[in-house]
Parts: structure tokens; sequence; C-alpha cells
């Protein structure tokens, strides 16, 4: 490939991988996913909660508890846009999930910076994760989870700006405490996201052992980046580990519920859990509709390929065909970049590996593309690579340098239509959807909010869920949509939330009626 094919990566891969991630997070957000699933809507209310109370919690235990960086986010969202609407909820995630798409470009890159094609491998990588249903998805709904992901890949992008330092010649320690200080501070915001983001401290260690292994890095010089990385980690996570101390089970909360080891046969579901999680990218993946085009593979099958090859790609023959486009390096500069590809490659395996530790010892529908959401960033970089070594084979065995460039671009502005079609309009025009995300509960809140605050109005909770102030979970879209998680709200705005036993107490013969369910 000549200089022309990766200048234009150097210069516009990234704007152009953003603009295209930053247009499938948040174009129609306002309307599409359709309706606010009640997971959802507690963490507007609790958001709301804090902004009128002051009142800004590590953690929020109600809804079997969530960590509360995220929401305390959206009450700043709150306060900054003053509308209750889902799409203030979801915007959170959307931003989240396009800073994951830039820590994945900066991380690819910086890799294999030493080489021409770093900014292509980087596109590759970032391009097939900006356009991947399966974090499209959570990139636009309000779960905390999308956190996990954008904030491991930038802790693990800094801590390997550190362990760099540690390479060069002349070291300058002042520089690489800096930095693991940076980096274990980003890293141990994580811990503030998402349940199985508390699996990751094995991908920390095994990162510091691989560079140890690999580069030959003297025991000193990395245990200080380890040890600074870790004391910073450590210190953000005080807040949330003190209350942890002091409330231990919420620590646990669900796990105990629903880990394999509460079942009859652990090890027989630990297999069928390992086999059906493998199978969820190119076969079966998660059948809610909430997460998935219910039972399709969590990677296009297009890009499906590219994964498999990367994960083949340290076969001597793939490999060599993946890094060398070529180019003419003497001998020990090409080992040093062996090395760095060795290196990556090594970090992404491990990567799906722990990410995959509290899916598949959780027996709860599986696959789960949402307790998966840490193996996303991996997938696609492995994906790139594979990317990487196709284009590379396929423009040695083209002819004609056109109708390879224009083959390319052809297949990336089909991807970029087929993902649009498949989230816009396969997806979320599907009635399963709005079932998925209870939009009809989103109908009666706005009912309500039509309605003259001088009418009493009651809403009879008709359906089941987990207690949140005596009312069972599936109200609390309604409770966000009409502003009435608190009592005093709900006098405010004469608006009151009965269970149906309690519906023979409703006195006011002028008083509205409504029930969650149809009766």
């Amino acid at each position: 490939m000549n200089e022309k094919f990766y200048s234009f990566f150097r210069k516009y891969g990234l704007i152009t991988v953003l603009i295209i991630a930053i247009f499938f997070r948040f174009y129609n957000l306002s309307i599409t996913p359709p309706g606010l699933y009640p997971d959802e809507a507690i963490n507007g209310n609790n958001a709301s909660q804090a902004l009128s109370t002051g009142d800004y919690k590590v953690f929020y235990p109600e809804n079997n508890g969530r960590e509360g960086l995220f929401i305390n986010i959206q009450s700043f969202l709150l306060y900054i846009f003053k509308v209750h609407a889902p799409w203030v909820l979801r915007s959170e995630s959307a931003f989240w999930g396009v800073i994951t798409i830039l820590g994945i470009y900066l991380l690819t890159q910086y890799i294999f910076r030493k080489r021409k094609y770093s900014h292509l491998v980087a596109f590759l990588s970032s391009f097939f994760t900006a356009i991947s249903f399966w974090h499209v998805d959570f990139s636009r709904m309000g779960f905390r989870a999308i956190m996990a992901p954008a904030i491991l890949v930038w802790g693990i992008y800094l801590l390997i700006l550190s362990l760099e330092l540690l390479k060069e010649q002349k070291i300058n320690y002042k520089k690489i405490i800096l930095m693991s200080v940076l980096g274990g501070s980003i890293y141990g915001l994580g811990m503030y996201s998402y349940i199985a983001y508390r699996a990751t401290p094995i991908l920390i260690i095994f990162i510091y052992l691989l560079y140890k292994w690999i580069y030959k890095i003297d025991f000193k010089k990395i245990f200080t980046s380890f040890a600074f990385y870790v004391i910073a980690s450590l210190i953000v996570f005080s807040p949330l580990g003190i209350y942890f101390i002091k409330n231990p089970g919420d620590f646990f909360g669900r796990t105990s519920e629903i880990s394999i080891t509460s079942s009859a046969s652990p090890l027989k579901d630990l297999s069928s859990n390992i086999i059906k999680t493998l199978g969820m990218f190119d076969f079966k993946g998660d059948s809610n509709w909430r997460h998935n085009i219910s039972g399709s593979p969590e990677i296009y099958w297009f890009v499906g390929i590219f994964f498999i090859i990367g994960i083949f790609s340290l076969i001597p023959k793939i490999k060599s065909s993946a890094i060398n486009l070529s180019e003419k390096q003497d001998e020990s500069e090409e080992s040093e970049k062996n090395k760095e590809f060795e290196f990556f490659w090594w970090i992404l395996i491990f990567w799906m590996f722990m990410a995959m530790l509290p899916v598949v010892f959780s027996n709860e529908s599986i696959p789960h593309a949402l307790r998966s959401i840490l193996m996303i960033p991996p997938s696609y970089m492995l994906a790139g690579l594979g990317a990487l070594a196709f284009i590379n084979y396929f423009q040695k065995k083209c002819s004609q340098e056109k109708i390879f460039y224009a083959t390319l671009i052809i297949v990336g502005v089909f991807l970029i239509f087929q993902s649009y079609a498949s989230y816009f309009i396969f997806w979320a025009q599907n009635p399963n959807v709005a079932n998925a995300f209870s939009e009809n509960y989103v109908q009666l809140g706005n009912q309500l909010n039509q309605m003259p605050q001088s009418i009493k109005k009651y809403v009879i909770v008709n359906a089941d869920g987990v207690l949140v102030n005596g009312i069972p979970m599936p109200a609390e879209t309604i409770m966000f949509i009409t502003d009435t998680f608190t009592q005093e709200k709900q006098k405010e705005k004469n608006i009151y939330y009965l269970l149906p036993s309690q519906e023979k107490e409703i006195n006011d013969k002028n008083a509205v009626v409504l029930y969650l369910e149809p009766k």
C-alpha cells in the first residue's frame, strides 16, 4: 500500500471514526430507544432526589444496589437540561460510548506507533466498535455498565504509557510516578461503574507481569510503576471501599443469588456457560430484546470473520502477513516490533478471559450481552487485527490499485448502512423493543402530566418487582416522567402510588384512578 493510504488515516482516521461514533450514539436519542425501562428510571429518580437534597451517594442501595458515579453525573445533566425525559439520562451513556471509541483508537495506535499501519489498525478497531450494535445499544440506554469499558480502556492506555517510560535509557522516575498515579486514578474510577469491573485487577497484574516477561524490565523499575498505580487506584476507590466495609451485603448484591455455586450442578453449568458465551460472538447472542436483536450474534458476521482471524493472528504465517505490510526492517528492529504485536495480542486474549469470568460464573440469561460488556473493546480490537491481516492479503492478491481502494470504501459504507439499518430500523421499530423498554409506562406518565394538578390521581401498581419505598420497581418509570419519586413531590403534584390491596382506601369520588397494567 502506498504512503497516501497510510497518510489518510494519520490525518483523518481519528476524526472520521469520532464523527461516526457520535452519530450512532446521539442521533434520534430523544425517541430511540422508545420508552424508559424501570432500571433506567430509578437511576434518574435517585439522581433527581440527590439534586434536590444535595445528598450524593457513593452507592445507591435500592434495586439491588448501584455504584453512584453514573447517577451523580445524571443529576448534573438533570440540572443542566431541567427536564425529566429519557434522553437526558441516556445522553451520559452516549458520552461514555464516544469516550470508549477515542480510548480504543489511542490505545491501539500507541501500541503500534512505530509502524506505518498504526493509524490504520487503530481506525479499524475503533470503527468496528463505533458501528457495533452491541456497543451502540448500551451507549443509548441509561445503565451505568457503559462506563466500565470506557474507564478500563483509558486506565490501560495510561498504564502502558507509564510502562513505556521504563524502557528509556535514562529513567525519569518523577514522570513515571506522575503517569502511574494518573493512570491508577482513572482506573480506580471504574470501581464506581459496574460490578463486573471488580474482576479487572487480575488484568492489570497480568499486564505488568507480561511487560516484565516480554521486555525484561528490571523489577525495581516495574514495581515502582505498579505501586503508585495501585496506591492511586485504592485512594480513588476508598470512599466506596469504606462504604462496602460498613455495608458488606451491598458489596455482593445479587451475586450469590445468580452464582453457579448455588446451582445443583455448578461444573456442568460452568461448562455450558462458557460454550454459550463463546458462541455469542458469531452464532447465538443475547435473546433479550433490550440488549440485542433477539438471538443474533453479538458481532455482525462479516466483522466476526475478522474477529476469528484476529484471535489466531499470532500463528506465524498469519502474524507475518499482519505485521509486515511490505515494510523493510533490520532484524533487531523487526524483533522489537514483533514484541509489540505479541504484547498487544496477549493483553487482548487475557482481557477477553478476564471479562468472561463475571458472565460464566453467573447463572442468569446466558449469553448475557450486558454482563459481557467488558469484552467489547478486546473483541473489536482483535477484529481490527484480523481486518489488517485480511486487507494486506487482499492488497497482495488485487492487481489493480483502484479496485483495491474502491472495494475498501464500498465495504466500509456497507457496514455503516448495515449497522444503521440493524439498530434504527429493524431493532428500534420492532414492537418487542417498545415492550422491553416499558413504553406504555412512559405514555401513562405523559398522560398524568397533562392532567390538572388540582385533581387527585392514583396509580395502582399492579405489577411485580423489587420494592422501592414499598412500591414495586415498574412504577419507577412513571415516577421519573412525572417527577414524583419522593412523597413531597407526590403531594405537590397530587399523584399517589398504591398497591392493588390499597385501592379500596380511595375515598375521593373525583379522583382519577389509573392502572400500571391493564386490569
